[in-house]
Formats: structure tokens, C-alpha cells, sequence
């Protein structure tokens, strides 16, 4: 394998040469190498070598206690786990050329951790590839700079960004341009070919497009993306949030899963030129999509994964209009109210359900096994829905047996909980600790007694 940095190829021809990756780091002006891997949330952990100790990192040098961190599903006298870096994923930090990023996977002692992120979206892509599959992804990335300089509570970064319809304002985009520049620029220096980008919905937001890839590595560029975005929006005097609606009153920032097929050689097994529905999606992308909503509502609990998910996806409350986010368990042509949405020309699925917290190993991985089970079972998702779901009434719904997504985190975490899917993908280690923990998270949610209560019931008698 042609190890590769920052998405470009290398002459580095075996992953195992670990001098021949700290040497070429060196001359380029690196100094650490920060290994990394991720907790539950998606976030980043990471301890930082000199490049001299890069060899021995490789081989599980450095350990962690995974009783200190969340969805490392350990009691405090077990071993520690160790990450193992992919050599072959290094990333010069743009925001710090000193620093090399490594994804890695979580080992204790000579054997792979069952519950390590990564690895779970590794053994769903390995099942799909004794398939003839390769998963192909891509994630639109959503987020707000945000400053709280101004007013001492979180504001657009731009003072001017004010707009009560703010989507593809060029004068927001250019009052932001000296950050989202560095972005995209850092992301183009990475070898991600971003081909967009635009002020979002949302005062303050954004989005950029870029080139999908493979699932493993689209995951580990989302990772980077939010850890790289954080560091340029520092450098400016700002923030970035990824919560998924940091304002009531305004869009909530999506993670859009963009997804498809490949076989061998690459070729696109999602495409259908002949497609009968008009869509442009072969039988095997139909099968898929029956798969991912017979387990919607699971799903929705790792690609939704948090209690302030569920403000977005909602119909109404946003002052530009409609939220652009699903409520429904229902796909359609190019067509924003369903959850799955073929977009126009076909050739890949979108799931719209997926938000900016979510972490995208577990979420990829979910989705995909579920997607493989519709192609192996040879599921019918019916026909496409191509009108305004948002306007039909529940009679109409009932009449195209149209389901609801989760309204809740407490909601979803019970699907979760009854998907035997899910278990079987995540393995029981780590699926018992993201059921507990994200059924704590819900619980603390709703024993909160939030200013909304009081300032509505304190006087009310």
C-alpha cells in the first residue's frame, strides 16, 4: 500500500516504515506527532510524541486509561487500551505544521479493542467488502463561528450578520471571508477538494462541501475538520460550535451523510441511468434504503446523538421558514422533507437526519450495516415521496405508512436500546456504555428545570 500526506501520495510503498513517515514529517518541518483517537462523542484524545518516539508510539506505546474517558467502556483495573496510529492517514496540522495528526485504533496488548470507534466502522466496511462493496461518503459539514466579545453571550462572528433570511448571503460570506479563507484553504492544502461552500441559514453559519472518499477516512476527516476549525476560529478571536441548534430561532447545523456503493474497480453501483422511479438510483441503492429506515429510529439515536439534536429536527422554528430538517422516516427524490433524499441525478442516497455532533465512526457504521441488510434481505422501500411532507396531515401519513423520527433523545435512546442491529455493530461493550450514557444524559435533561418553566409557570397562579 502507497502510504499518503495529507490525502497526497507518497514514496513512502510500506505502512510499516515507520522512519521512512518520521523522516518525511521531519523534512517538512514537523516536530510531534499527536496520536489519536476518539471517545464516544466523536472528540479527539490524543497524547503528543517527538517524531524520534514515532516507532514505539506505533507499536502501542502510549496508553490511556479508558476509565477516565467516555464510551471507553473500561472499570479503572483493567488494562490500559493503546492507540495504534495508521500510518498511512497522517495529517500536517495546517493551524500547526509542527504537528503530525494520526487516527488510530484502539488495541490492549497484541489484541484490537472491540469497542473502539474506529474499529466498529472498520468491521461493517470489512462486511461489506466480503460483499464486493466498497462504502463511499461524504459529509457536509455544518458550524457556526461564533464570538462572545460583543454582548458576553454567544453572537454571529460578523456584527452585520443580521439578516432574517441569511442563506447564500455573499456580504455575510465576505465579512467572514478571512476565516472561511483559511478553512478552505487548509482544507485544499489536505487534498480535500472542496468544490463549495456558503453562508448557511443560521446567522453565523457555514457549510463546505468537499470531495467524498471511503468511509474510514471520511470519518477521520471529519474528526480533523471540527479539531481544525476549532483552531483557525481561535486564531481570529472567535469560536466554532457544533451543537446542532445553538439558537431557537434560527437553522440547526446538519451533518448530511451523502453515501453509495462501489465495486472493485470504483464504479458507482448506486447509479441507474433506466431507474423505473425516476430517481436515478439502481435496485441495490432501493434495498439499501429500505434497510437504513427499517432502523431509522435507532439510527437516529448515533447520528442524532444529543438532547438539543431534537430542536432541530422539528418542522417549524426557524425565522427564515422551515427548519430544512426531516421528522419523518421516509425517503423521496430530490426532495428536502424526506430523511433520505436522492438528490438530483442519482448515484447516492443523503441521510439528513445526521447532525454536526454526531460521531461519524459509529454513525457510518450503523447506517451501513443497516444498508446491507436491506440489499441482503432484498427490501422495497416503496414508492418515492415527492411532495412537501411538512403539509400532510396524519391521515395522509398513516395512508402511506409514513413513521415519525424520534422527537426525543429518550425516544431514540428506546429504539436503540430494542434494535438488535445495533448491539450486534457496536458489540456489547460499547453499545451497553452509549445506551447508559446517553440514557443518563436524557435523564439529567429532564430533571433540568430550565428559565423557560420559570418564566413560564414560577408566577403563573
Amino acid at each position: 500500500m502507497t502510504a499518503t500526506l495529507n490525502g497526497q501520495p507518497s514514496q513512502i510503498q510500506k505502512e510499516s516504515d515507520v522512519t521512512e513517515v518520521a523522516e518525511r514529517l521531519a523534512a517538512s518541518g514537523v516536530k510531534y506527532a499527536a496520536i489519536s483517537f476518539v471517545d464516544m462523542h466523536g472528540k479527539p484524545k490524543s497524547k503528543m510524541v517527538p517524531l524520534n518516539h514515532l516507532d514505539q508510539a506505533s507499536r502501542g506505546s502510549e496508553m490511556f486509561t479508558g476509565a477516565a474517558l467516555d464510551g471507553v467502556p473500561q472499570d479503572v483495573n483493567d488494562d490500559e487500551v493503546a492507540p495504534h496510529p495508521d500510518l498511512d492517514a497522517a495529517i500536517i496540522a495546517p493551524f500547526n505544521r509542527e504537528i503530525a495528526w494520526f487516527p488510530g485504533d484502539l488495541w490492549i496488548g497484541e489484541t484490537p479493542f472491540e469497542a473502539c470507534s474506529r474499529q466498529i466502522l472498520k468491521r461493517v466496511t470489512a462486511d461489506a467488502a466480503t460483499l464486493g462493496y466498497t462504502f463511499n461518503l461524504g459529509i457536509e459539514t455544518e458550524f457556526f463561528l461564533l464570538t462572545d466579545d460583543r454582548t458576553g453571550s454567544p453572537a454571529p462572528a460578523s456584527p452585520d450578520d443580521v439578516l432574517d433570511k441569511p442563506c447564500y448571503d455573499l456580504r455575510g460570506m465576505l465579512h467572514n471571508y478571512p476565516v472561511v479563507d483559511e478553512i478552505v484553504s487548509a482544507m485544499n492544502e489536505l487534498g480535500w477538494d472542496v468544490y463549495s461552500f456558503d453562508h448557511e441559514d443560521g446567522n453565523g453559519q457555514f457549510e463546505t462541501d468537499f470531495t467524498y472518499t471511503d468511509a474510514v477516512s471520511m470519518s477521520d476527516r471529519l474528526v480533523f475538520f471540527r479539531l481544525m476549525v476549532g483552531e483557525i476560529a481561535r486564531k481570529h478571536g472567535l469560536f466554532a460550535s457544533w451543537m446542532p441548534k445553538p439558537f431557537a430561532d434560527r437553522t440547526g447545523s446538519g451533518a448530511h451523510y451523502n453515501m453509495s456503493l462501489a465495486d472493485g474497480a470504483g464504479a458507482n453501483l448506486f447509479a441507474d441511468t433506466d431507474d423505473p422511479r425516476g430517481c436515478g438510483l439502481s435496485t441495490l441503492g432501493y434495498h439499501f434504503i429500505a434497510g437504513v429506515l427499517r432502523h431509522a429510529s435507532a439510527i437516529c439515536a448515533v447520528i442524532a446523538p444529543t438532547v438539543n439534536s431534537y430542536k432541530r429536527l422539528v418542522k417549524q422554528g426557524s425565522m427564515s421558514g422551515l427548519t430544512w430538517a426531516p421528522i419523518f422516516a421516509c425517503y423521496g427524490d430530490n426532495n428536502r422533507t424526506n430523511m433520505l433524499r436522492i438528490p438530483r441525478g442519482g448515484g447516492r442516497v443523503e441521510c439528513r437526519a445526521a447532525d454536526s455532533a454526531s460521531n461519524p465512526y459509529l454513525g457510518a457504521a450503523l447506517v451501513l450495516a443497516a444498508g446491507l441488510e436491506g440489499i441482503r434481505e432484498g427490501l422495497d422501500p416503496g414508492d418515492p415521496n415527492r411532495d412537501n411532507l411538512y403539509n400532510l396531515s396524519e391521515t395522509d401519513l398513516l395512508a402511506r405508512d409514513i413513521g415519525w423520527l424520534p422527537r426525543s433523545l429518550g425516544e431514540a435512546i428506546e429504539a436503540l436500546d430494542a434494535d438488535p442491529l445495533a448491539r450486534s455493530v457496536f458489540g456489547d461493550a460499547m453499545f451497553d456504555s452509549y445506551v447508559a450514557e446517553k440514557r443518563a444524559e436524557w435523564d439529567c435533561f429532564a430533571a433540568h428545570v430550565s428559565s423557560w418553566e420559570t418564566d413560564r409557570y414560577l408566577r403563573f397562579w
